[in-house]
């Protein structure tokens, strides 16, 4: 019989996913994904959500992207050496929500609230929004250049959050409010959207050889980084993966050096928005993938 543990937290994936939200397992009791490249397996199928789930009382992330959300974390300091910048805390700031209080008096809009509501362990809120079409909006945090403000991250393409039914430190995250999730705002919209990227150079491969196999090679390269360049919105990290393995394959069989793919994949993630660390990652992955598999080209 099913521990009463393990069946709440199966429930509660089973309800995120009815929402149409991608699930996965991350560590019991943790915030660290139990597998990798949870992104581009988080599902919302029931019966792989059972069978995760029927293996241990796993906590339950969300992948932001996949799912079409754009979670709002409003945080709170965690220790009392965790306090706000001179800026915020001129005008009376303790914590996220109060930095989002002060961004909608400052654009004059009313508190987002009437939303899907997560409490998170730390006593944070989860503020879900659907994501807007036809924008890709990534992650931010609230102490670089395009954050909101302090204590307040975003999660969106190529970020998770904690669902409710899961337990950090021994503390539950809570639904806070169950309305609906309404549309991200549009002056928060206009906050989070990233600046134009600058004109894009080509892309160059040094392989100047005229043989068939280099020739062969060259146009290995430029169709996976035509892979990643050309991919959609919400595919971006996918096809980064899948080209990561490809060109792994023959960085393997002694073909390709490392250093050059894992620079040529990186330049074509930047080129569609992904963070460094985000695609150095998942390509790092890929390549240890396709380690698996050899590949020589004939001479």
């Amino acid at each position: 019989m099913p521990q009463p543990e393990r069946s709440a937290l199966h429930q509660a994936a089973q309800d995120a996913a009815a929402r149409g939200w991608h699930v996965f397992p991350l560590i019991p009791g943790d915030k660290r994904p139990a597998i990798r490249n949870w992104e581009t397996r988080a599902t919302t199928a029931p019966e792989r959500i059972a069978r995760c789930w029927a293996h241990a009382p796993y906590n339950i992330g969300i992948a932001t992207g996949p799912s079409r959300l754009v979670v709002v974390d409003l945080d709170r300091p965690k220790s009392p050496d965790d306090t706000p910048p001179a800026d915020w805390s001129a005008r009376g700031v303790a914590n996220g929500a109060d930095v989002l209080k002060v961004l909608c008096d400052r654009h004059g809009q009313p508190y987002p609230s009437a939303t899907y509501t997560v409490g998170t362990w730390s006593g944070g809120t989860h503020l879900y929004f659907a994501a807007p079409e036809g924008e890709e909006l990534r992650n931010t945090t609230g102490d670089s250049s395009k954050g909101l403000g302090w204590k307040v991250d975003t999660r969106a393409v190529g970020g998770l959050v904690v669902a409710a039914g899961s337990t950090f430190g021994g503390r539950p995250y809570t639904v806070l409010d169950n309305s609906p999730v309404r549309a991200l705002p549009g002056w928060l919209l206009e906050l989070l959207r990233p600046a134009p990227l600058p004109p894009q150079k080509p892309i160059t491969i040094a392989l100047t050889a005229r043989d068939r196999r280099t020739a062969f090679l060259r146009s290995a390269v430029n169709g996976e980084l035509e892979r990643v360049t050309r991919s959609g919105d919400d595919q971006h990290n996918n096809a980064l993966y899948i080209a990561s393995v490809a060109l792994g394959q023959l960085v393997a069989g002694g073909e390709l050096t490392e250093a050059d793919v894992t620079g040529w994949l990186l330049t074509a993630a930047l080129q569609v928005g992904q963070g460094e660390r985000e695609a150095r990652r998942t390509i790092a992955s890929g390549l240890r993938a396709g380690v698996r598999r050899p590949r020589t080209v004939a001479a």
